[in-house]
């Protein structure tokens, strides 16, 4: 299973200044527009329950499967939604029997730190906005070296640059 992460980020490696803060305060409409077309080829995406909050809804023409501790706490909660505790590689095997073949892991900082602790990223999107945050969330801590290959680099709008590694 294709299991790829997206993220923007500032020139110094950040998901977010400040907690609760949504990429879409900063990051570009070029952006957004790749986040798109990659989550919506995958047809499923994996987000921490932090990140779910900031969006605040199910992303149209995508399931979302969102990692919370208290998956109970949102029973109730209808649309193309899922709430579960379970581990990564359980909601892979879950969705590979489902039938998917991608999945974006959309965030937040955590939630790519687990899919890279368990070495279950193969592919990293990373578009760089032209922005220097002087402090906040990091994209990922916590986990071994990875090494990674660089497969394609694009300018995508007037300053951002995507960048796009396989993992091995």
């Amino acid at each position: 299973m294709k299991v790829v992460g997206i993220a923007a980020i500032s020139i110094n490696g950040m998901i977010a200044q400040r907690p609760s803060q949504r990429s879409l305060d900063w990051a570009s409409k070029d952006d957004l527009k790749v986040f798109k077309r990659v989550t919506k080829n995958a047809g499923v995406v994996i987000v921490g329950r932090k990140t779910y909050e900031t969006i605040g809804k199910p992303l149209a023409e995508r399931l979302m499967i969102v990692m919370t501790k208290e998956p109970s706490k949102y029973e109730g909660i209808t649309g193309a939604i899922e709430f579960t505790d379970q581990s990564p590689q359980l909601i892979l095997e879950d969705l590979k029997g489902r039938g998917f073949e991608e999945v974006a892991v959309i965030g937040g900082g955590e939630i790519y730190s687990l899919f890279l602790k368990e070495g279950l990223l193969t592919d990293l999107y990373v578009t760089v906005e032209p922005i220097l945050f002087g402090n906040g969330k990091n994209l990922a801590t916590d986990f071994d070296r990875i090494d990674t290959k660089l497969e394609s680099v694009e300018k995508i709008g007037d300053q951002s640059v995507l960048l796009y590694y396989s993992l091995s």
